[in-house]
């Protein structure tokens, strides 16, 4: 079976050429870093001791924030490599500004380049965050006896029966992780089914705060001209969704005044199509990427740039979180919730279905299915005493994600 995934993974890499010239033309590749995803690295290995974490693509990232900021501190730990898949993702991080930690793309999941990449980085742990579940890599890590971490693994119902059709090959695979920190009791369940060696519940990295003040900065004369609006947020959105959005906009135009809707596509290199669709409906919008901030008459704000979410999500009073009414499986809402939002989703939520039950019990949350029962739900006050509770079991998660991963970090690192 790893032979014929192995065979796979080689018809991509003959096409592979065709696929990434049309990823850059659409904005999803860099036009340069791209041979990192064939293991030709851009930054220098610094003799010492190196910890590596890899996550998909922004959420995955942002998660693990928390922790490369008190490994950051760690003398012990001289180079921090994370690894991701995304344009997107590494946009995200540069702003952030650290010192030891350096990002490089994700390689392709084929031996040679697998290999290449281990042998030029030499991680002394290897972190993997989510659903990150690569063969190949897993097998190369396990060949170099380097401890292998899955950590708030999630898998999904779906996945899993993707990995039970092909039940040997699976376990062969999960039995490679040294340690897993699964994240719901589901994915507990699935973990164990697959055989993977040892299992420890620490709960949502997610809900792990990762504020940065060099995010959440908004110029004096932009942010004058928020505070004379009333203003809600949809943040994360997929296709479909702004319009959604743009027709809930107009609900409540009707009863509330000086009114202007942000909304934060999922991938901004759609952003013109949105324009487009939303001004036929005769809504005048202004693109975050003009720089304009004269913001009289405008009814929708598009946020087309990278890394700026958090500054919206602390300002909106009420957030709608996309991925919900498309079927995507919705996305986190666990920033904005912090900082006190509304949250506001449709039924559409399996990938984060733990976040949203405790979100619906805490009264954070609410349920909507057409654009005129959101404009209804939107309110313009935030709750804070209820981000703190947010904020509270964040805190201990990570406290308790960083314990666990010290006992690698300090007993791991005296072996060389």
């Amino acid at each position: 079976m790893f032979f014929l995934y192995q065979t796979i993974i080689f018809i991509i890499l003959v096409f592979s050429p065709i696929i990434i010239v049309l990823r850059i033309i659409r904005n999803k590749e860099h036009k340069v870093r791209f041979s990192e995803k064939f293991s030709f690295s851009s930054k220098k290995r610094i003799k010492g001791k190196l910890i590596w974490f890899h996550g998909a693509s922004v959420g995955e990232i942002l998660s693990i924030v928390p922790l490369i900021k008190n490994y950051e501190k760690n003398k012990s730990i001289t180079q921090i490599l994370v690894t991701s898949s995304t344009l997107s993702s590494s946009k995200v991080l540069e702003k952030f500004k650290f010192k030891k930690t350096i990002h490089q793309f994700y390689p392709i999941d084929n031996s040679f380049f697998t290999n290449k990449f281990l042998k030029f980085w030499k991680p002394h742990m290897a972190v993997f965050v989510d659903s990150e579940i690569w063969p190949c890599m897993f097998k190369n890590i396990n060949d170099k006896k380097i401890p292998l971490i899955l950590l708030n693994a999630r898998i999904t119902k779906k996945t899993f029966k993707k990995w039970m059709k092909l039940k040997n090959f699976g376990r062969s695979i999960f039995n490679k992780i040294t340690i897993a920190y699964p994240q719901n009791l589901e994915t507990e369940t699935y973990l164990k089914k697959l055989k993977t060696n040892k299992l420890i519940r620490l709960g949502n990295l997610k809900f792990a705060e990762n504020f940065e003040k060099n995010l959440d900065k908004i110029s004096n004369n932009f942010e004058k001209e928020m505070i004379k609006k009333k203003i809600w947020v949809a943040s994360s959105t997929h296709e479909n969704e702004e319009l959604f959005c743009a027709k809930a906009h107009i609900h409540l135009k009707k009863k509330v005044k000086n009114l202007i809707t942000i909304i934060i596509p999922r991938h901004i290199h759609r952003s013109k199509d949105i324009t487009s669709e939303i001004e036929n409906l005769g809504l005048k919008v202004t693109n975050h990427r003009s720089k304009r901030r004269n913001l009289k008459n405008t009814d929708i704000y598009i946020v087309d740039t990278f890394g700026e979410t958090q500054k919206f999500h602390k300002i909106g009073c009420s957030v709608f979180f996309g991925g919900s009414i498309s079927y995507k499986g919705g996305q986190n809402p666990l920033e904005a919730a912090r900082f006190g939002a509304k949250i506001l989703h449709g039924p559409n939520t399996d990938n984060f279905k733990d976040v949203y039950k405790l979100l619906k019990s805490l009264n954070i949350s609410k349920v909507i299915r057409t654009p005129k029962e959101l404009a209804s739900s939107i309110t313009f006050r935030k709750n804070k005493s209820k981000g703190n509770k947010i904020k509270i079991i964040g805190q201990n998660i990570l406290k308790k994600t960083i314990k666990e991963l010290d006992y690698f970090v300090i007993n791991e690192f005296k072996k060389t």
